[in-house]
């Protein structure tokens, strides 16, 4: 059962006939290619004959026979000829060497309407825009939300779940569709990281030191939500006696981005007005992958809310910093339309109702901008000075902040 995630579904629907190539991109097993057949199923309802729509999933047995870029153009093109104008929907298309040259001769030439998904964002944007030069546009595909993760309960005849659930279980959609106990969950998530790391990282980077990598892993993991820098995984790895060149770890940290494992969070100086250049935070996909890789750990629970309010924010598509105001820290400093919409966030994992000690960072902040305090608690106010305390579930769930 395909259940539906309108959140992207009327993005697609809205970009159908837009000249542009348009590109789903994010972690594996976030749901892209269903989201490719809730796409097929929206055109076909719209009163697209059925063999305009032509759908190909390049990790699939039956695209085997699919070797290379020039196998892949006469495949496509035999099943379009005399057509017209088709819809193309084209899953994991990075599977297929020099799949951009017929991406771009499909909707240069050919005049296709031309979707596509991938797990690379290096596949994605580096060599395609190279090809395009600006033709195209994404359409970023993160886990479950909240919203989304009730949603899917509801539809297998279940209670939507609670906070305290989502936390528990994370976004991805395997794990919400099914019904397995904790360890089955992480044995899962585990198998998603790992299929990550092999097909999206060894394959194409050829990994030579796994046990290094594997550890510059574990440290991101352990410092999640932490600024840190490369130089700070280097000590780290010396302390436990391992040697690495600081390129190295730059270079397993950008593969991890890649591959959407981590996200990068930098660090923007609200003085200044400029993003700076080292310190940055890391976030993961989705937060149940710590669980796959460390277990569930209750001393983890502050670092998964903030990986949940990041996420949440990259969702609505805010472009999200660490905010730093003099000595002090701004957990999230989220933005839209070059800065006219912005949006100054905490997270905490209680909040006293006594004490403004988590609202203080937000004080020294002297603009009109929206100011958020997201905790776990349920408690919530909106009379500290104009600073809002905001559940989590609350925060998720809202129309607007």
């Amino acid at each position: 059962m395909n259940i539906n995630r309108p959140f992207y579904t009327e993005q697609m629907k809205k970009l159908v006939e837009t000249p542009l190539i348009k590109i789903i991109n994010g972690v594996r097993r976030s749901g892209k290619s269903t989201l490719l057949y809730l796409l097929e199923d929206q055109l076909s309802a719209s009163g697209i004959s059925s063999d305009r729509i032509i759908y190909k999933r390049y990790t699939s047995m039956a695209e085997a026979e699919i070797p290379d870029a020039v196998a892949m153009y006469k495949d496509i093109a035999s099943r379009t000829a005399g057509k017209g104008k088709c819809y193309l929907l084209l899953d994991e298309v990075q599977e297929v060497d020099g799949w951009e040259k017929v991406v771009n001769s499909l909707f240069e030439d050919d005049g296709h309407s031309v979707f596509l998904t991938g797990s690379n964002s290096k596949l994605l944007a580096g060599e395609l825009s190279s090809y395009l030069s600006g033709r195209y546009i994404g359409i970023p595909v993160y886990p479950l939300s909240f919203r989304e993760f009730i949603d899917f309960r509801k539809a297998r005849g279940k209670d939507g779940g609670s906070i305290k659930d989502y936390i528990e279980s994370g976004g991805f959609p395997v794990i919400s569709t099914g019904d397995f106990d904790l360890a089955t969950a992480q044995q899962i998530i585990y198998g998603i990281y790992t299929s990550i790391v092999i097909k999206d990282i060894q394959r194409r980077h050829k990994i030579a030191n796994f046990d290094l990598f594997n550890r510059v892993v574990d440290f991101v993991v352990d410092n999640m939500g932490k600024t840190f820098s490369a130089s700070s995984v280097v000590r780290f790895l010396k302390g436990q006696g391992r040697t690495q060149n600081i390129e190295q770890v730059y270079d397993y940290l950008r593969w991890l981005e890649e591959a959407f494992i981590i996200y990068k969070c930098r660090r923007y100086d609200l003085r200044g007005k400029e993003i700076l250049a080292t310190q940055e935070k890391y976030y993961l996909s989705d937060h149940s992958l710590i669980y796959g890789l460390k277990g569930f750990r209750g001393t983890d629970i502050s670092s998964i809310i903030e990986n949940i309010v990041y996420l949440e924010l990259r969702r609505r598509g805010y472009n999200v910093y660490v905010g730093k105001l003099y000595d002090r820290e701004i957990d999230f400093v989220a933005e839209k339309m070059e800065g006219k919409d912005r949006l100054y966030v905490q997270v905490c994992r209680t909040m006293p109702e006594k004490s403004d000690r988590e609202v203080e960072n937000l004080r020294t902040i002297r603009d009109a901008y929206p100011k958020i305090v997201v905790t776990l608690d349920e408690y919530s106010s909106d009379n500290l000075e104009g600073i809002r305390i905001i559940p989590l579930s609350a925060f998720l769930l809202s129309d607007r902040f």
